[in-house]
Order: structure tokens, then C-alpha cells, then sequence
């Protein structure tokens, strides 16, 4: 009875947490929100629910593949907002005006001048009119 009711608690609060981060995918307003809301709550919620499994099972060789599982998760998730959030900055798909501080951006404007200093031909302009280090030149036909 009383496992019955832990295991109900915990399936409920990943289900509220896979939940969240449906609604802040959808309502959260840039890309660095909706990145945030993708991975924190998803790794709670399936933490929450792989208790409820092993609650559930009371198999205990079944224990170490649940936290591989989990492990593999831990593991995978901040790589892939990474890499989500660095190329949405690259590509600018940012809005600044939503940014506190954008700590990036001198780094940015450092990288900029040590590639126009190298290649004097190099007159790549962004999106915003600043210099793209990222961008090669391509030769217009």
C-alpha cells in the first residue's frame, strides 16, 4: 500500500516534469529558454520515473541498467544543449534584447579582429553588421 503510494507520487511528479518542459518548449520566447526548459526538467522527471520502475519491479538486477539509463542522460543532455546553444549563437538566432549580460560577445569581437589582422580579404559581415569569424568567404559568381 504505502509503495503503491510513493510509486504514484514519483510517477506524477516526472509526468508534471516532462510536462513543464512540453509548455516551456512551446511557450518560452527564444532559443536559449526553450533549451533551458528542454533539458533541466527532463532529467528530473526521468529520474522520477526510473524510481517509480525500480519501486515497481523490486528486481534489483535491474537497478544498475536504470542508473546506466540515467547515467547516459546526465551525460548526453548538457552536451547537446551545448552544442544547441552555441550554434544558435553563431547563427544569431539569439534575441539580445532578452540577454543580461552577453559574455560572448567580446570574445566574439576579439576573434573578429585577430582574423581581419591574419586575412586582410576576409570582409565577412553578420547578420547584425559586426564581422563573422565563423563565416568563410565565398566567392560571389
Amino acid at each position: 500500500m504505502l509503495t503503491d503510494v510513493v510509486m504514484s507520487i514519483l510517477l506524477i511528479g516526472g509526468a508534471l516534469m516532462s510536462l513543464a518542459a512540453g509548455i516551456g518548449l512551446v511557450r518560452f520566447p527564444d532559443l536559449l529558454s526553450r533549451m533551458h526548459a528542454a533539458t533541466k526538467p527532463q532529467v528530473l522527471g526521468l529520474l522520477l520515473f526510473l524510481l517509480a520502475l525500480a519501486l515497481e519491479t523490486g528486481s534489483w538486477p535491474l537497478i544498475p541498467l536504470l542508473v546506466l539509463c540515467w547515467f547516459f542522460q546526465l551525460l548526453t543532455t548538457p552536451v547537446s544543449a551545448h552544442m544547441v546553444g552555441r550554434a544558435g549563437y553563431r547563427t544569431r538566432h539569439l534575441r539580445q534584447d532578452l540577454l543580461t549580460i552577453d559574455e560572448l560577445d567580446d570574445v566574439v569581437a576579439c576573434a573578429v579582429v585577430e582574423v581581419d589582422r591574419d586575412d586582410p580579404a576576409h570582409e565577412a559581415e553578420g547578420v547584425d553588421g559586426r564581422q563573422d569569424a565563423d563565416r568563410r568567404d565565398v566567392p560571389d559568381h
